[in-house]
């Protein structure tokens, strides 16, 4: 299937990788389909291998003792799901849903590992993944822990800025009630924060975008973490 090939040499993980590792790569996964709403799997569950989302869209959440849950990344085409635990041979730290139906492959912790001990720039594709993936969840404590909702919501829409090429138009791809819960806040108050960024003409809404009028005062806002408008 060319769209798997396609995929593959696109993804973080193997981009850049000659196409006969490509094709040894694509011969020890297995297809795995998922409905919207359906569990990948549990937090706690044994990292026994990774996942690549080749149609479809993932989110990685917690659920506190209170049962409210905390999404802490939203995984599309191309991007991975799991890795950290398998190289580090845990357990899953999180859940993982799909949030649309999905098409994914699987790759067994052991076929992988064995695959890597001849190959070193896909080891190093592996550690330039893992290194992004510790900056995200830094930025995201930070986030939540530190600034107030004006500051979360900008930092995370120029990290999205960032993420899709520095672009002042940035897709959301995800919901306003996913983008509060990765702000770690209610829809209410994230709608009271884009308003007032709209307000203060610092970022325009069009339709499922968001354009970054004034990235100069975003990144302040980003950086003192709380609205002075």
């Amino acid at each position: 299937m060319r769209k798997v090939q396609d995929i593959l040499l696109k993804s973080q993980l193997f981009g850049g990788l000659p196409e006969d590792h490509i094709e040894e790569i694509k011969k020890i996964s297995v297809d795995k389909y998922f409905n919207k709403g359906e569990i990948i799997f549990f937090d706690g569950d044994e990292g026994n291998g990774f996942y690549l989302v080749v149609e479809g869209t993932v989110n990685v959440y917690k659920v506190s003792p209170e049962g409210k849950e905390q999404i802490f990344h939203i995984v599309k085409e191309g991007e991975t799901i799991g890795a950290v635990p398998v190289f580090s041979g845990k357990s899953f730290p999180a859940n993982a849903r799909a949030i649309s139906k999905s098409y994914l492959l699987f790759f067994p912790r052991e076929k992988f590992m064995n695959l890597t001990t001849n190959n070193p720039s896909l080891t190093m594709n592996i550690l330039a993944l893992l290194s992004m993936r510790l900056r995200e969840f830094t930025i995201q404590v930070e986030n939540l822990s530190l600034k107030e909702i004006p500051g979360r919501l900008a930092a995370y829409l120029l990290y999205l800025s960032e993420e899709q090429g520095d672009k002042d138009v940035i897709k959301l791809n995800i919901s306003k009630l996913q983008l509060a819960n990765i702000l770690g806040t209610g829809p209410e108050s994230l709608s009271r924060a884009l308003g007032n960024m709209k307000n203060r003409k610092l970022v325009e809404e069009e339709g499922t975008s968001i354009r970054l009028v004034n990235r100069g005062a975003l990144e302040a806002l980003a950086e003192n973490g709380k609205s002075s408008g």
